[in-house]
């Protein structure tokens, strides 16, 4: 894979002693201009990864938060094609930042799985999560996604097995993403302990890097996984910050985009608390 930006990301963040944080923003929530402001901004804020959801009607494994966000930028008129467009122009003034779709296979589905790898690897996508395609169904995106030069991001949880692990690594790229909790986004937290016995089980399995999400709701959420892992995902929390800066009719107000980088900014900070500790 040329240019491989999840790599050289990070190479330089464990060059300097860090952890990586990787955001989650749902791409035209709650509006195309108050999503692309968001995304514009989130380097500069500390985000190190992005990852941008695909709007989907039913996404089943999704709290919500992430649900309302979705349907917020459905409604909105978010489509696939204008969130390729959001990474295109993000492209424009960003070189370097690796941005990571995630969602459901069925928008990709309808918009043609070769057109899609074509478009997405032409406006910068560099890893994809398909949370609904297991390695049973690798031909299907996951083969031709790293053909294509596109990562294909797996989700490791508590209860994944010994037996399951293998079928999950063989194909993943980028890095592997441990949900620290069973069911859906945005509810409960894991122990640290329990999410440190989980990912030196990881790193005995894999050389990818490990990042840890669900369950991250603070900055100091945030530190204590970077304390075992080398990533920390947060995304319901950004969201709220989203929602909770919506008028009554569910407009941005215009503290929306700075609440929401500012947010990013603390949960940086967070990261690089364990540094001091």
């Amino acid at each position: 894979m040329s240019a491989d930006r999840i790599a050289a990301r990070f190479a330089a963040l464990k060059a300097r002693g860090e952890k990586a944080l990787v955001t989650f923003v749902t791409a035209g929530d709650p509006d195309l201009a108050t999503s692309e402001a968001i995304l514009a901004g989130l380097p500069d804020a500390g985000a190190d990864i992005i990852e941008l959801g695909m709007p989907f009607s039913d996404p089943m494994a999704d709290g919500p938060s992430i649900q309302a966000a979705g349907l917020r930028a459905l409604k909105a008129g978010q489509t696939l094609r204008r969130t390729l467009d959001m990474v295109r122009r993000f492209r424009e003034r960003d070189a370097d930042t690796p941005i990571i779709l995630m969602g459901y296979y069925n928008p990709i589905y309808v918009y043609g799985n070769d057109r899609f790898l074509k478009d997405a690897r032409a406006a910068g996508v560099d890893g994809l999560i398909i949370v609904d395609l297991p390695p049973e169904e690798d031909d299907e995106l996951c083969v031709p996604a790293i053909a294509a030069g596109i990562h294909f991001i797996r989700l490791a949880t508590p209860t994944t097995d010994e037996r399951r692990l293998p079928a999950l690594i063989r194909n993943s790229g980028g890095f592997l993403y441990y949900v620290s909790i069973t069911g859906i986004t945005g509810t409960g937290s894991a122990r640290s302990a329990d999410v440190a016995a989980a990912v030196e089980r990881l790193r005995a399995a894999t050389d990818l890097p490990i990042a840890v999400g669900f369950g991250i709701k603070s900055p100091a959420d945030a530190g204590a996984i970077a304390q075992v892992a080398d990533a920390a995902v947060v995304g319901s929390a950004i969201v709220n910050r989203v929602a909770a800066h919506l008028d009554e009719n569910g407009r941005p107000l215009e503290t929306l985009v700075p609440s929401v980088l500012q947010f990013v900014r603390d949960l940086k900070d967070g990261v690089r608390s364990k540094e001091l500790s």
